[in-house]
């Protein structure tokens, strides 16, 4: 189709008309409408919904945590696996995964130890087969390990150990290197205890997805067949979802945020190529429904899009590990062990915690790599932390 340049210029105008009217519909109408309740979005109103959501999230966590007491109450006869040890402490066959709870006393009335630990063990019980060499072991840092209920009730079902008994803890070491100290111990006593190919550390308010399973499965089987993790120090099962925006210094999802534009844009300009009557997509039509849906789904939250990738584990994404937080590690054998090396060596303080000594030791070796899976694989539950200063994690983003 062949325009007169009066034409022409009638089509531009009319192309920049309906281009602001789209800009405008979506980022100042349709956006603040439909997406001011989503947590990690930008257009979330947090004066509006965060006291309410706190509450609803507070309350969901008592009826959970009661839930999960009464999980393991009714467990008659209670299902153990101290078979699996010998009465020397030592694992009595190969065992392929032990997945680790670390746990302190926390707010006694939400019992996030005992939501964790009911999760992961029904989880275990669903994927059959699949799992049979997976254990679960307690690992119960309380400074009096007595006065922690739920772990006390746990230990006649599950394999438990403690740090601290007769041996009180020193309380000169600030709480950051002591909750170092808490980990690498956790993580000795699982290998010296198991000699397991695999572990996987869960902090006691790291409540696993419904999939998690399957999606390490998945790994060990497709994604790392030959060499366990790929070599890599470690894989971190979660990550704050506040922090998941594409706007980060993470380059990878620079490139998957471009690779969404270029998909979306290619076809949104199709469409309305097709419905103008056009016989193919002008350039510049491709650029702005490139740029368009890169802000969009930037706006809306790149959380959500991750979600998707629920459908199947050969979906879930792997990328570069980043920095915060330790709430759910996998690692191999061989990488725990040059973990307890590292961090044996690094000392914690404020504002340098575990999670920054792992990334720290990760950045000094340039022969080591590690990964983060996305979408996460644990959900946070805990809003009381167990350090000092800022009793309360943000659930804002």
């Amino acid at each position: 189709m062949i325009l007169r340049p009066y034409q022409r210029r009638w089509y531009c105008s009319n192309r920049a008309v309906q281009s602001v009217v789209l800009i405008v519909l979506t980022f100042l109408v349709l956006g603040p409408t439909m997406c001011h309740r989503l947590l990690y979005s930008y257009y979330y109103c947090s004066s509006c919904h965060l006291d309410h959501m706190t509450q609803q999230f507070l309350l969901q966590n008592l009826n959970d945590g009661e839930a999960a007491v009464n999980y393991f109450t009714h467990l008659i006869p209670p299902i153990t696996q101290k078979s699996a040890l010998t009465l020397d402490g030592k694992a009595s066959a190969k065992v392929m995964l032990v997945i680790t709870i670390i746990t302190v006393r926390r707010e006694p009335e939400y019992h996030y130890f005992m939501q964790v630990a009911s999760k992961v063990h029904r989880l275990l019980l669903e994927c059959g087969h699949a799992c049979s060499d997976y254990l679960m072991f307690i690992c119960n840092v309380d400074p009096d390990p007595r006065r922690h209920v739920d772990a006390k009730l746990l230990e006649k079902i599950f394999p438990t150990t403690q740090r601290h008994g007769s041996t009180p803890r020193n309380e000169s070491v600030n709480e950051f290197q002591n909750e170092k100290q808490d980990y690498t111990y956790c993580l000795d006593r699982t290998l010296s205890t198991f000699d397991p190919e695999y572990v996987l550390l869960l902090e006691d308010d790291a409540v696993p997805e419904e999939d998690i399973f399957r999606v390490i499965n998945h790994l060990f089987l497709t994604r790392f067949p030959k060499k366990p993790l790929g070599g890599a120090l470690y894989i971190k099962l979660y990550h704050p979802e506040r922090f998941q925006h594409y706007l980060s210094p993470v380059p990878m999802r620079l490139i998957e945020w471009l690779g969404f534009g270029m998909f979306a844009g290619a076809a949104l300009s199709s469409l309305y190529a097709w419905t103008t009557g056009q016989l193919s997509p002008h350039f510049c039509t491709f650029l702005f429904f490139a740029l368009y849906s890169m802000v969009l789904v930037e706006m809306v939250g790149r959380h959500y899009l991750l979600e998707l990738r629920r459908w199947s584990p050969a979906l879930y994404n792997l990328g570069p590990a980043t920095e915060c937080c330790t709430q759910a590690m996998l690692f191999s054998a061989a990488s725990a062990e040059r973990v307890l090396v590292h961090l044996t060596k690094i000392y914690c303080m404020y504002g340098f915690g575990k999670d920054k000594a792992l990334y720290f030791a990760l950045s000094q070796m340039w022969e080591e790599k590690a990964y983060v899976v996305e979408p996460n694989l644990v959900q946070h539950v805990g809003l009381f932390s167990r350090l000092p200063r800022g009793h309360m994690y943000s659930k804002q983003p």
